[in-house]
């Protein structure tokens, strides 16, 4: 059963064709990896997604519900969650605190309900606490909550960022290069909590990644593009056997 339908999407920037017309599916529950040389047109997609971007044409169906039709500020409520490909933390405030912001979309309380209903706003303020929480620890990042994100790893604030995500309870969840810039070690482990958060929490991913070794363990389905346009898509071991796909992206043997 298909979660995310994308279908002939135009953007241009200018005298730029950024995307030209591709379409894909993303099935429930699976681990979709968008894949690409750089300025093919992958961030661009999830911007469009997300609705960063607007599309001259084209069509972007989320759960059976037209994602173009939406507000941009009305997409997380769906249950769309994203990571950047570069951070996007506050380096003053605490681990906890940046995950916390996660829960942006359930809770926004108004001035008014704050000012009359102070109790229950603190009650959510301590739910939210509880949930960032139980989200730090299925990370193994209890240790560091309350420590400013200024300072801390590289790999480590890639886990926060995740965690932020993962707090909006989503049920597609778009990483944008998370491994980009971790060790061959961080990208083990990141491909092994990726595949938990799946498990555990039901989730379906669409995983924009350079490398290609997380790509082809990680992912169900893999989706090519080249300057816009979609020139394969299967499971790993086919694409990366194409011939479009090695001449575009992997390169041939030496």
């Amino acid at each position: 059963m298909k979660l995310l339908a994308i279908e002939e999407l135009v953007v241009r920037f200018g005298g730029v064709t950024a995307l030209d017309e591709p379409s894909l599916t993303v099935e429930t529950g699976s681990i979709c990896g968008l894949i690409g040389p750089n300025g093919a047109g992958k961030t661009t997609l999830f911007n469009c997604v997300s609705r960063l971007y607007e599309p001259e044409s084209g069509e972007i169906v989320f759960d059976g519900e037209d994602l173009l039709a939406r507000a941009p500020h009305r997409i997380a409520e769906l249950g769309i969650a994203r990571t950047f490909q570069n951070l996007g933390l506050f380096a003053s405030m605490s681990v906890r605190e940046n995950v916390m912001l996660g829960a942006h979309s359930r809770t926004r309380p108004t001035f008014l309900g704050t000012s009359l209903r102070p109790r229950r706003t603190s009650a959510n303020e301590v739910a939210r606490r509880a949930e960032a929480d139980e989200v730090l620890a299925r990370l193994r990042l209890d240790g560091v909550a309350h420590h400013p994100a200024a300072g801390m790893s590289y790999g480590t604030l890639k886990r926060v960022e995740l965690a932020r995500a993962v707090l909006q309870r989503p049920r597609l969840l778009m990483l944008d290069e998370p491994a980009s810039g971790l060790n061959h070690a961080e990208v083990s482990e990141l491909a092994a909590l990726i595949r938990e958060l799946r498990a555990d929490l039901e989730l379906t991913v669409l995983l924009v990644e350079h490398n290609m070794g997380m790509v082809m363990d990680l992912c169900d389905h893999v989706v090519v593009l080249d300057v816009g346009r979609k020139i394969a898509e299967g499971e790993p071991r086919m694409v990366q056997e194409d011939d479009r796909v090695i001449q575009a992206y992997l390169g041939t043997p030496a």
